[in-house]
């Protein structure tokens, strides 16, 4: 009978020991990263600049905020909000847009996870702006089942173990649940160990096309691409829509350079679909954001202060691939009471800018050596726009003065640059437009490749408006002839 207690207490010693040893271990935690982001996406609708910002949503059905961002002058009026899913609309609703710029905000509901469609349409009239984009679903990855599984089973052995080791007078049954437990412990622990050398799945929306099944379960694809996620280029043409004296309604179409079909998958790089930079015949610049309209089309509006050939450039990232810079041109008429061709900038130096002091400088100027180019405002009350402190668009070199869109749209190099806000300790992501306390010094570093005549634009936001500087820069060669 000695012997029989002796043993139970010894089985009960080595099962506690085991416990202690399961509890002790370091928890496995699952990847702790927030469903979704806020997704930030400038448009240009109508005569309107907007910042639509989807905010992130964790649970469906629920509601989908939307918040609507104008610049000054904007004018007011009332947007038209819906949302569809495989072109069926779920929810409308409408945000009615002030004279004060700012942000504005409506609500939709959403009972779904997957690709979704966000339209907006300006209630005086003209197309629907659709912008695609993905809800996810909240999944456990096969590790993480694999480490909390096992754990569960493995206190379920315990308590089995115990309970035999007590009821029973021969300790040795209780080694059976016991070896169960240890068992479910080693499948816990090499899913946790294996957790971080476990590669993610295809991410529905940046590298595959999004659809509900591999939304909701990203890891039942039955096998691997053969290849990578990356698709061929665009080709991309311009046209006007608009007649003579009005504003030029640009349309803009992107087809697949493998199949010609409508290249329907751009993502959102940069806080927009397309960037679009539109040079006029005497230098003056746009950098606007057309909207989508139908699978492969973009419109946007600008006024034309004069006729002649414009460089038009799409800069857009493909679903899979890298950024795509396409460049083209269009023939324009002036609408009457523009404002009139562009003066000739002037080189580095202080001017006035749309009411706004603005000193450019510059470091040492030569082809092939990094430059540093500085925009100087009065005050730190920048804004992030795009998600950046400041926009250069570089062209050039160009042969003269005269003709600058013909000659922009063939020039050798069409650069577009940013300037970071800096770092915050503890910030995870860009503040939106609200914050207003950047700068004052925007500065953007870049090689100029060749010499020559090259054309600048430094665009940064202050005040709810976007403040462009032209600048004309001449880059001589290195010393030797060296570039």
């Amino acid at each position: 009978m000695g012997t029989t207690t002796r043993g139970r207490r010894a089985a009960l010693l080595g099962l506690l020991c085991a416990l202690g040893i399961a509890l002790g271990g370091g928890t496995a935690h699952a990847d702790g990263a927030p469903v979704g982001n806020d997704i930030q996406v400038a448009q240009t609708l109508g005569a309107r600049e907007l910042t639509v910002i989807i905010r992130r949503i964790d649970v469906t059905p629920g509601p989908l905020h939307v918040d609507v961002v104008t610049h000054a002058g904007t004018t007011p009026g009332t947007i038209h909000l819906q949302v569809a899913a495989a072109g069926v609309v779920v929810s409308r609703g409408d945000v009615t847009l002030g004279a004060a710029p700012g942000i504005y905000s409506g609500t939709l509901q959403v009972d779904q996870p997957g690709p979704w469609e966000l339209g907006l349409t300006d209630a005086a009239g003209g197309p629907t702006a659709t912008i695609p984009f993905v809800i996810p679903a909240r999944v456990v990855p096969p590790w993480e089942k694999a480490t909390y599984g096992g754990f569960v089973a493995a206190g379920v052995f315990l308590l089995l173990a115990l309970g035999v080791a007590l009821r029973s007078r021969r300790t040795a049954y209780a080694l059976v649940p016991a070896g169960g437990m240890v068992a479910a412990l080693a499948v816990a622990v090499t899913g946790a160990l294996l957790s971080a050398s476990t590669p993610p799945p295809p991410a529905p929306g940046s590298q595959l096309d999004p659809t509900v099944d591999n939304v909701t379960d990203p890891y039942a694809l039955s096998r691997l691409p053969v290849t990578d996620y990356s698709r061929p280029p665009v080709n991309f043409t311009a046209k006007t829509l608009t007649t003579t004296g009005k504003p030029a309604e640009l349309d803009l179409r992107f087809t697949d350079g493998s199949t010609g079909r409508p290249a329907d998958d751009l993502v959102i790089h940069d806080d927009a679909l397309v960037h679009l930079v539109v040079v006029s015949p005497s230098g003056r610049l746009w950098h606007l954001h057309p909207v989508r309209v139908a699978p492969g089309e973009y419109r946007v509006r600008l006024v034309p202060p004069e006729s002649g050939t414009y460089a038009v450039s799409a800069e857009l990232e493909r679903r899979g691939g890298g950024v795509q810079l396409a460049r083209s041109t269009v023939d324009i008429t002036a609408v009457p009471g523009a404002p009139g061709p562009a003066a000739l900038p002037a080189g580095p130096g202080k001017r006035v800018v749309d009411g706004v002091p603005v000193d450019v400088t510059t470091t040492a100027v030569t082809a092939g050596v990094p430059v540093t180019v500085t925009a100087h405002f009065p005050e730190g009350d920048l804004q992030p726009w795009l998600g950046m402190l400041g926009h250069l668009i570089v062209v050039g070199p160009l042969p003269s003065a005269d003709r600058v869109g013909a000659a922009a749209a063939t020039a050798p190099t069409w650069a577009h640059a940013h300037a970071m806000p800096p770092y915050v300790p503890g910030l995870t992501g860009i503040p939106d437009e609200t914050v207003a306390a950047y700068g004052p010094d925007v500065p953007f570093t870049y090689t100029f490749a060749t010499p020559g005549r090259y054309r600048l634009w430094l665009q940064a936001e202050r005040g709810w408006s976007v403040v462009t500087v032209p600048v004309v820069l001449d880059v001589p060669a290195a010393e030797g002839g060296g570039q």
